[in-house]
């Protein structure tokens, strides 16, 4: 099985002769679902839409996402900064936010020319992102991170999240408590103080993942994980607490779900819990659901099977795949709104959308295990099942 590396290639004898972890295909895996859910979540119209996350309990794939960040993070660059020390771990996350900056300028880019697209050949309205198109202050505000449209929200909240990495992680190394407690205070201020986010210039309202929120689901991914190490790679939890969380997502399930897409007309309890500030009801509803699927038995040799490897190999190029994703997702969108959702049109974009992301990571893992830039002679299938 893969082996987990902390540092890339030069970063330092010191960290490559540690211990490597051995990769855990749970996470990868659960990060490949989450993107997948994303992708179909942001096309209006989808049918899809209404297996995902979201209808069975009051969070989605965005909360998994951002936990699994948190979680994968650690793993990643915490461990850089035990062994290979500040610099070399101030290093890694400064490289890792550029990156994420990048793919975020070059999605905006690319969601001004598709709309610039659909406007002239389909007659769409710019909608929100109208003032980016026009004149340099809107851009400026883009590249800026000032101006989020919409359908790239979720980016931004990851790089701010990584840039405030060494932070989260300095405080959980040495006080632990005292950094989780300082985290829900500024969650629960952000739940209670109207106002308290950041600006989105679009729209004059906030971001709608707020940050102040939102990080606190970060640090208790970051401090899950640190018991997760802690236990030689497990996640363990009394039989009382796993029990808790097994009623709470059962909860989750009979409050939330949209029975009335299910052909039932009822709904039993008034519950919408706010996603911007990452209300108590959604925050629980993902920490109780990862602490589930982490103790179920049986899930790692699942996720270890050959008929979850394009989700594996998703999760392991993440951002490189959410980026592919959200694009599609808006090509998707311009087809359903131009063409109607038709079955076969429903087909075409998620079959389309789906095999072009798994695509994507299996050219990805390919480079990444050879060093070459060609496919095997099996092509894609073929890096899919190694």
């Amino acid at each position: 099985m893969a082996m987990d590396r902390c540092a890339p290639d030069g970063e330092g004898k010191a960290v490559e002769a540690t211990e490597r972890l051995q990769r855990d295909t749970r996470i990868d895996v659960l990060r490949g679902l989450a993107l997948l859910l994303i992708f179909v979540d942001h096309i209006p119209g989808n049918v899809l839409g209404l297996f995902t996350l979201r209808n069975f309990g009051f969070s989605d794939a965005a909360e998994l996402f951002v936990l699994l960040s948190g979680f994968s993070s650690m793993i990643a660059y915490g461990r850089v900064f035990e062994r290979a020390g500040g610099l070399a771990g101030l290093r890694r996350i400064l490289f890792r936010c550029l990156r994420i900056y990048m793919f975020q300028i070059g999605m905006l880019l690319a969601m001004v020319a598709i709309v610039q697209v659909g406007i002239s050949w389909f007659g769409w309205h710019a909608g929100e992102i109208g003032p980016l198109m026009h004149g340099m202050s809107g851009f400026r505000r883009g590249l800026s991170l000032q101006a989020v449209p919409s359908n790239l929200n979720i980016l931004p909240l990851y790089l701010v999240l990584m840039g405030a990495f060494p932070v989260f992680w300095l405080g959980l190394r040495r006080w632990p408590m005292r950094a989780l407690l300082v985290s829900c205070g500024v969650w629960v201020a952000a739940n209670e103080i109207p106002g308290f986010n950041l600006v989105n210039w679009l729209d004059g309202q906030g971001w709608y993942f707020n940050p102040f929120a939102w990080q606190f689901l970060f640090v208790i991914a970051m401090l899950l994980c640190s018991h997760y190490l802690a236990q030689g790679q497990r996640l363990a939890v009394p039989r009382l607490l796993w029990l808790a969380c097994l009623l709470y997502v059962g909860f989750a399930l009979f409050a939330a779900a949209p029975w009335a897409n299910w052909g039932l007309a009822w709904k039993p309890l008034a519950l919408d819990p706010d996603k911007t500030t990452l209300a108590p009801l959604r925050l629980l509803n993902v920490l109780a659901l990862f602490v589930l699927l982490m103790n179920i038995s049986g899930f790692a040799g699942v996720a270890g099977s050959r008929w979850l490897r394009p989700l594996d190999l998703c999760g392991r190029h993440s951002l490189e795949v959410f980026s592919l994703g959200t694009m599609l997702s808006l090509f998707g969108h311009l087809v359903f709104h131009t063409f109607g959702t038709s079955a076969l049109l429903q087909i075409a974009v998620n079959g389309g959308g789906f095999a072009a992301m798994i695509a994507l990571a299996a050219v990805l893992e390919w480079r990444k295990r050879t060093g070459r830039s060609k496919l095997p002679p099996g092509g894609l299938m073929e890096a899919a099942g190694r």
